[in-house]
């Protein structure tokens, strides 16, 4: 701390505009169906495209007069907009731009840093567009400081100097975060492979319909649309909401209901499951979590309701297997949207082990899945915490103390 509060004490800024710091480049008149003819594994020039699409062309497939070959920012302006740093010739879509710099005293590096960190600013920006997206002049037009503006030597030496620390620590986070990675990647197959094991039964246990009169019934959920979410009363869950909030299982709902609506929607209980019958991907649908509240929940349409006599957690780690997956396959209808209805879902076959192995299993499984999906502990909480300690350390950097700003 005391090597930062000396680097950056008693420092004079000047806020300029970010089209007087760097100078803006067009891209290229080129399709994404041409990207995809020309695109050449190896090939030496990289074609940006946003998000992302990219590819890699030949020199000689793009115009000399469109090919950036200094360090450039680029500006990708549609849908998720970020900035990107990149210091090899490359070119882009006509729909983006790119900025580099003319001026020895500008490092491109530092402003990219500082652009990086304002990028929920402009995504702000774009999402007032029915398709998120900025135009030029919200990046010309945004104020970027410049330390030391009277004296370019000090100010190109603390500008550096801020690079090299951002650098590391970059390389360190990205370091950690792929060993980390490469750790869960590991659990997650040894997580996969257990469970697999502890849910095949070859012989000695019966094998059911889940629909069967011993074991549980499906029900449609119904009539529960994003509109209808409240900030507070009846928990509820949507569909689309098991796909990219909540795991094998859950005691608490990400939204809620108004009480009177919850009175004319389908419910689940305590202990039961609550399935996706839709997705876009065949891997996806019948994604399932177990609902473990003690109150009962509203259910939308496009999901399902399994009400059964099975430990919850059991059926919600089998819904995960392979077992599961191979049966579904051959009830999967649709083209864009893939589903599986509940009468189908009914005919598969569970495996029926004694309520103590069930137990059992469940103990094993949640030691795995705690270590590689829970959000509180384990190895994503880790991959979570180095990517918070690079953003404490760069906003640090970059937050100046305001002096004399330019007008925009």
């Amino acid at each position: 701390m005391s090597y930062l509060e000396k680097l950056l004490d008693g420092v004079e800024v000047q806020r300029k505009p970010l089209g007087e710091v760097l100078v803006r480049s067009k891209g290229t008149q080129i399709t994404a169906g041409r990207m995809k003819q020309l695109h050449k594994d190896g090939a030496p020039l990289k074609v940006f495209a946003g998000g992302r699409t990219i590819a890699y062309v030949n020199f000689e497939d793009i115009p000399a007069k469109d090919i950036n070959r200094k360090p450039s920012i680029i500006v990708k302006s549609r849908g998720n907009i970020e900035f990107e740093y990149y210091d090899a010739p490359f070119s882009h879509k006509n729909e983006m731009w790119s900025y580099y710099s003319n001026d020895d005293s500008i490092k491109i590096k530092y402003v990219y840093y500082f652009l990086k960190l304002n990028e929920p600013y402009f995504r702000g920006l774009g999402s007032k567009m029915q398709m998120p997206q900025i135009a030029t002049p919200d990046t010309d037009k945004f104020p970027i400081p410049i330390p030391c503006p009277k004296n370019p030597k000090k100010s190109l030496e603390i500008q550096a100097e801020i690079v090299r620390i951002l650098d590391n620590f970059t390389e360190l986070t990205a370091e950690l975060t792929a060993e980390l990675t490469a750790e869960l990647t590991a659990r997650k197959k040894q997580y996969n492979y257990y469970r697999e094991q502890l849910l095949n039964f070859d012989s000695g246990v019966e094998h059911l319909p889940m629909g069967h009169d011993r074991i549980g019934k499906f029900i449609r959920g119904g009539g529960l649309q994003k509109k209808d979410f409240t900030e507070t009363g009846v928990g509820c869950i949507h569909y689309g909401q098991i796909y990219t909030h909540y795991g094998t299982y859950t005691d608490k709902t990400k939204t809620f209901v108004s009480e009177e609506f919850a009175k004319k929607s389908r419910k689940a209980k305590s202990g039961d499951l609550v399935i996706a019958t839709t997705s876009e991907n065949d891997e996806d649908v019948c994604k399932a979590v177990a609902w473990l509240g003690s109150a009962d929940i509203a259910v939308s349409s496009d999901a399902c309701i399994y009400r059964h006599n099975l430990n919850p957690k059991y059926v919600s780690y089998f819904f995960q297997t392979e077992q599961f997956q191979k049966q579904k396959r051959p009830y999967i209808t649709g083209t864009k949207v893939r589903r599986v209805n509940a009468d189908d879902l009914s005919k598969i076959l569970i495996p029926i082990p004694s309520p103590e192995e069930q137990d059992r299993i469940v103990t094993i499984l949640d030691k795995f899945d705690t270590i590689t999906t829970s959000i509180k502990e384990g190895l994503p909480r880790e991959i979570e915490l180095r990517q918070k300690q690079y953003e404490y350390y760069r906003d640090l950097l970059l937050n100046f103390p305001k002096a004399e700003e330019v007008a925009v």
